[in-house]
């Protein structure tokens, strides 16, 4: 049976995305600093340098740091956004909604830049605050595009019903709503987390002295002796990020099917 071209073509493309991904833990467990074929052997040696590296538990505590701090801000901006956006009607809603939005689309050199020229102008120090800063900035039109699903698909009437019955606003927000986005809050937290955690320009423009666990990675590539190491570490993190994506997707589902909404689509 012939293929058909654009088949053969997704196929490929798939190949090209996921080989790397596949041969990563092949090497992680290869006992030779030489990233070739044929292999040498099994160890984990190599998992073993990783856990005894102190400059690398320093940058994966700084990354932890900025990837929970990032994902609770950049969740707690979402809520605000999405409730306004699915609630209420405003002059330059729609501008104001892109706006936020724009990061999306963005080149992430580009903002990195524009907040490095816009935070040495006004006299602040470069740390983990100011990349905590540039990542709540990229994870936050995340968190609203998971939580616009969320509170476009919650039934209008169970807030109708809950203000008839004597409840105000914020009770019917803490005691109606939130249970019901509950699942999407945790998506949006979850999926924050892991974009914060993985990504670079941002943190080798703002982090200053401070190593974060990409730009530790990036240092660590000039040294062939370090790259078993770091092929050992690229394991464990895309283990992690496979696990956090699977448990946000779950979460994102199961929001939808408590409120009724309707699926169009999500991360997996």
């Amino acid at each position: 049976m012939k293929l058909p071209p654009l088949r053969i073509y997704a196929l490929a493309y798939l190949v090209f995305l996921y080989a790397p991904i596949v041969l990563l833990p092949i090497f992680a467990f290869n006992d030779g600093t030489i990233i070739a074929f044929p292999l040498k052997g099994f160890t984990t040696e190599w998992f073993a340098q990783m856990l005894a590296n102190d400059t690398l538990g320093r940058a994966l505590k700084n990354s932890l740091i900025i990837a929970v701090s990032s994902a609770v801000m950049a969740t707690c901006f979402g809520i605000f956004a999405a409730r306004a956006a699915s609630r209420f009607n405003f002059p330059g809603k729609g501008g104001i909604i892109g706006l936020i939005m724009l990061p999306l689309v963005l080149p992430e050199i580009i903002v990195a830049v524009s907040l490095l020229v816009v935070l040495l102008g006004m006299g602040v120090t470069l740390s983990i605050f100011t990349v905590m800063l540039g990542h709540i900035l990229i994870c936050t039109p995340y968190a609203i595009a998971i939580l616009n699903t969320a509170f476009n698909s919650l039934d209008r009437s169970l807030e109708e019903a809950a203000y008839d019955l004597g409840e105000t606003k914020w009770s019917t927000f803490r005691l109606i709503t939130l249970p019901l986005v509950m699942p999407g809050l945790i998506s949006s937290f979850l999926i924050s987390f892991t974009i914060s955690l993985d990504e670079f320009i941002i943190a080798f423009f703002l982090a200053g002295n401070e190593p974060t666990l990409p730009t530790y990675i990036f240092s660590q590539l000039r040294f062939p002796k370090q790259i078993p190491m770091i092929m050992a570490l690229g394991t464990c993190l895309v283990l992690a990020s496979i696990v956090l994506l699977t448990i946000a997707e779950y979460f994102r589902r199961r929001g939808i099917a408590r409120t009724g909404g309707k699926d169009t689509g999500g991360f997996l």
